[in-house]
This record gives structure tokens, C-alpha cells and sequence, in this order.
């Protein structure tokens, strides 16, 4: 479908382009910004007036649970809220039920993805089978029935050699490895972070070391095999700086913090609110300060919405019971936003976070606003503000640490691969 985009604000966080422009599409892709290609022939025409068209946004760890947990979520929900949120290109962690250990397991999730049509589905496979820590899966296979990368999701490798010999096996055939940093025996059974709050709150904490120590081995690893290696959820001032260092050093790394780090601390946790429940933990405000600062000067390299649809009845649960996670996808967007308002980040830089940045680490050929660039976009309106409520969300999760704020940036359109998927009205 060749699509004409009339009278929008463009926005490309790569170039930093900035401009009200006329965008035309065919065949699936950018072919003109401005003005329409010679032979351009439309078949739709989409009035932007009021609207900023932005590349889609690039999530790089929704959980869509599917296989083995549909009573949480589906694929068909997930992806639906992927559109609303203006997500058009998603990385999936494997442990679902049974894990994505098997090449058969991931052709049946991206065949199932296919076959809904909307958002890119990229998932990551099982760095060890059965997520156990013991064996190392065959990598070279799962790559080849469609995996981007490695991951032992939130189950650490306690076994140091495991990990020394997965971290080789991928640097050999050129894989990404993406780890959480948390030590598994520090973490074990906290729920909260470390601190007078916790204390005060009679939580297990979990320590600021937790992470850093996972850190040390993940890097010294990376100096012996020179793998690539993508740090996820980072949480603490501590393991900031320990990142900082290593990307001076030269180290093939790249990182990511939840949407949710950058904008709560554990204080909000209050009397024990199960919606605040997180892995990793919210942490102190100088750790969030800190974030804030890893973000602009480039050592946190992309948002995540670190979205996990939870089940109702988890969530009512103590709050050292409850299940960890909360619904991202629809959020992503209108929170950094959001962040970018109240720490007067430029527009631009902010969304470079959750599009352009995401796609260079999956070395994806989207997240621009470019001649020949996909046709993957969301197109929002910036000072439509929205409230979060259970009934405006399209995930069969409802539980967020956000229902009931104000938001910014609604998004009106999302377009994949040429197709516009998903209008809301602008009523």
C-alpha cells in the first residue's frame, strides 16, 4: 500500500532530524520525505496535522507468554497492545513453558507471529537448556530457526565455567549473549532493595552488590573470550559506574534499564504495594539520579519496557509473595515522554532511547526516518493526555505501578512494513 502522510512533525532520533514534512510510502518503505518520488501513486492518505510520526518503537524485552502461560496473556493481547503503544519491533526473553531451548519451540513462535501479522517478533533462545545453568544449548541451531541472541531470561548461571563456555561457543559464531546481572545466591529469596526501607518494611533485600558482583564475572569473562555481551535491566548506581569503565575500556557491551527504574524508587513501594514489585528491585534515588545520568551521557545505551502481563490474582498476593512485573508495551512510549518533559531531555535524544538505539543493538535496518529505511512507525499525538486505567490498556495484563496517572503522547497510528495496523480515533 503506498501511503502519503500529510503535514506531520518528523522526528528521527539517528539524524536528529526535526521537521514538519510530508512523508510517502511504498512497497514497504520510505520513499520520499518532503516530497512524493516521481512515480508515486497513492492509495491512502493519512492527515497528521497535530501529529509527530516517529520510527516504531524497538522494545528489547516484552514478555508475550506464549508458550505455556496463556492464562497471563496471549500472543494475539500482547502484540495488540505492542500496536497501541506504537512497538512495532519487540525481543522476546525464552523462558516460556517449556523454555525456547529447541529450534521447533521458536519456528512455532515466530510462525505464530507471522501469522497475526503485526509486530516483529525477535526472540531470544535458551543460552543453557531448560534455562537450568548445566548445558549450553546448540546455539548455531536456534539461530538458524530464527533467534537474534542468547539468554538465561531471569535465571542466572550460577556454574562460572557454564558461562565461560557459552560466552566462548557464541563469540565462535558471532552471537549476542544477554545476561542479567545478579548473583544468584545474593538475590536469593529478596525482594526488595537493600536498605532502610526494606529494613523498615521487614523485606528481604537484596543487595546493590548482587549486581556488581555478577558484573565483575560477566566482565572479566568478556575480557577472556571477547564476546558481545547485552547487559539487561540495570539497577544500581554501583553497576553504572562498572559499565561506564568497561565501555572505556573497549569492551563489547551494551545495556538496557526498565522504563520503570527510570521513573520509581523503592519508597514507593509504601505499605507493601504489590504493583511496585519488581526483578530487579526498585532502588534508592540516587541510584535513579544515576540512571537519569548513564542515559544522557551514553552508558545506558536503551529503554525497555521490560513488559510481564501478571496474572490478577498474583498481584493481590503479600507483597514478598506476589509475582514480580507489570504491563509495559502500552507505556513505553508516554513514559519517556514523560521523562524527557520533567528532566527537560530534548525530545529527540530521549526517543533515540526506544528506537534507533534498540535497533543498532539487534543490528536491525529500522529505527530511522531515512530514504529506504522499513516502514515501521508510530504516529502520536504529544500533548494528548491519557489516563491509565484497566479498560484503556489491550494487554490481559492490567497491573502497572502507573494506574491512574496522566500521561502524555497517545499514539494515534502504528504502520509495519507499509501497513497501517492499528488508528485510534483523535476525538
Amino acid at each position: 500500500m503506498n501511503l502519503h502522510i500529510k503535514g506531520a512533525r518528523l522526528i528521527d532520533p539517528a539524524s536528529g532530524m526535526d521537521t514538519q514534512a510530508d512523508l510517502f510510502v511504498a512497497a514497504g518503505k520510505i520513499a520520499g520525505i518532503g516530497s512524493a518520488p516521481p512515480t508515486f501513486k497513492m492509495h491512502q492518505e493519512i492527515d497528521a496535522n497535530g501529529l509527530i510520526v516517529l520510527p516504531g518503537l524497538v522494545d528489547l524485552l516484552a514478555r508475550l507468554r506464549e508458550p505455556g502461560h496463556e492464562y497471563k496473556a496471549t500472543l494475539a493481547s500482547e502484540m495488540a497492545a505492542a500496536l497501541a503503544g506504537g512497538v512495532t519491533s519487540l525481543v522476546c526473553p525464552p523462558d516460556t513453558d517449556p523454555p525456547l531451548d529447541e529450534p521447533g519451540l521458536v519456528e512455532m513462535l515466530k510462525f505464530r507471529a507471522r501469522t497475526l501479522n503485526q509486530a516483529h517478533v525477535y526472540p531470544l533462545g535458551a543460552l543453557t537448556v531448560g534455562l537450568k545453568g548445566k548445558a549450553i544449548t546448540e546455539m548455531a541451531q536456534l539461530a538458524d530457526a530464527g533467534c537474534i541472541g542468547f539468554s538465561q531470561a531471569d535465571a542466572p548461571i550460577a556454574n562460572t565455567q557454564v558461562l565461560l563456555h557459552a560466552l566462548q561457543y557464541a563469540t565462535t559464531y558471532g552471537y549476542t549473549v544477554w545476561l542479567r546481572a545478579q548473583d544468584v545466591y545474593l538475590a536469593q529469596g529478596g525482594v526488595a532493595a537493600s536498605g532502610p526501607w526494606a529494613s523498615r518494611l521487614g523485606l528481604r533485600g537484596v543487595p546493590a552488590a548482587a549486581e556488581t558482583i555478577a558484573l565483575h564475572t560477566i566482565l572479566e569473562l568478556m575480557r577472556i573470550t571477547g564476546a558481545r555481551v547485552h547487559v539487561s535491566h540495570l539497577s544500581s548506581a554501583a553497576g553504572l559506574e562498572l559499565v561506564r569503565a568497561a565501555k572505556q575500556e573497549g569492551l563489547r557491551l551494551s545495556c538496557d534499564v526498565t522504563i520503570n527504574h527510570l521513573h520509581l524508587i523503592d519508597l514507593d513501594i509504601g505499605d507493601f504495594n504489590a504493583q511496585y514489585r519488581f526483578d530487579p528491585p526498585l532502588r534508592a534515588q540516587r541510584d535513579r539520579d544515576a540512571i537519569c545520568a548513564a542515559l544522557m551521557d551514553g552508558t545506558i545505551d536503551a529503554i525497555c519496557s521490560a513488559h510481564t502481563p501478571v496474572d490478577d490474582d498474583e498481584k493481590l498476593l503479600p507483597f514478598g509473595e506476589a509475582s514480580a512485573g507489570a504491563t509495559g508495551l502500552e507505556l513505553l512510549l508516554s513514559l519517556t515522554v514523560k521523562w524527557a518533559q520533567e528532566k527537560r531531555v530534548p525530545l529527540p535524544t530521549a526517543l533515540a532511547k526506544i528506537t534507533c538505539a534498540p535497533a543498532a543493538i539487534l543490528n536491525l535496518d529500522g529505527g530511522r526516518l531515512e530514504l529506504g529505511a522499513p516502514a515501521d512507525l508510530a504516529l502520536f499525538e504529544l500533548d494528548a493526555h491519557w489516563r491509565v486505567e484497566p479498560n484503556q490498556l489491550r494487554s490481559q495484563g492490567h497491573n502497572t505501578p502507573f494506574l491512574g496517572y496522566e500521561l502524555p503522547a497517545r499514539v494515534r497510528s502504528t504502520i509495519i512494513s507499509g501497513q497501517l495496523v492499528y488508528q485510534a480515533s483523535r476525538a
